[in-house]
């Protein structure tokens, strides 16, 4: 990729496209699609660049800190499917590396002999939190975008996920009597 801005903005231009071969209704839509995939694209390869230097992808790192999350450091297999929305295969996949690299352990639930839990090990531990603040530091601290439009884009965001059906909103708590 070329370090220097194009003269011109590559996505305008396919929307202006769009909007001259007649498809007026699909692009806006394909304005958004192609913007998020694009920013999607230049996001990883920030936080990429970030955890390089401590061996990690992006799946590894969230198995990692998701696991750091909990007071035991440990979780089932399905849980941790089911909170980062990944795909079981995927998720053995990151665990079986993990548990080679010792920064996990792979071991029976206590109380479901079909299920197992994947635990942090201490190196995990410790590797997560270092790339924590760097990612802290050098990606998340600095996203590119004021704090307003961040909030502004992660509500936007949020709102194209639960349509999508991605999540419910929680039910409502009733007040304590």
């Amino acid at each position: 990729m070329a370090n220097r801005p194009l003269p011109i903005d590559p996505l305008a231009e396919a929307r202006r496209q769009w909007l001259a071969h007649g498809w007026t209704e699909a692009a806006d839509g394909m304005a958004v699609v192609t913007s998020v995939m694009r920013a999607q694209q230049l996001l990883l390869a920030r936080v990429d660049a970030t955890l390089k230097p401590f061996r990690l992808t992006f799946a590894r790192y969230e198995v990692l800190r998701l696991l750091a999350f909990t007071r035991t450091g440990s979780m089932p297999l399905s849980s941790i499917v089911a909170r980062l929305q990944v795909h079981p295969t995927s998720l053995s996949s990151t665990a079986e590396r993990l548990v080679r690299d010792g920064l996990a352990l792979r071991e029976p639930h206590p109380h479901d002999g079909r299920a197992a839990l994947l635990s942090l090990t201490d190196a995990g531990r410790d590797l997560v939190s270092r790339a924590t603040d760097a990612l802290n530091d050098e990606v998340f601290s600095r996203p590119g975008l004021t704090s307003e439009d961040a909030s502004d884009l992660v509500s936007i965001v949020a709102r194209l996920r639960k349509n999508a059906g991605d999540f419910a909103d929680p039910r409502p708590v009733p007040d304590p009597l």
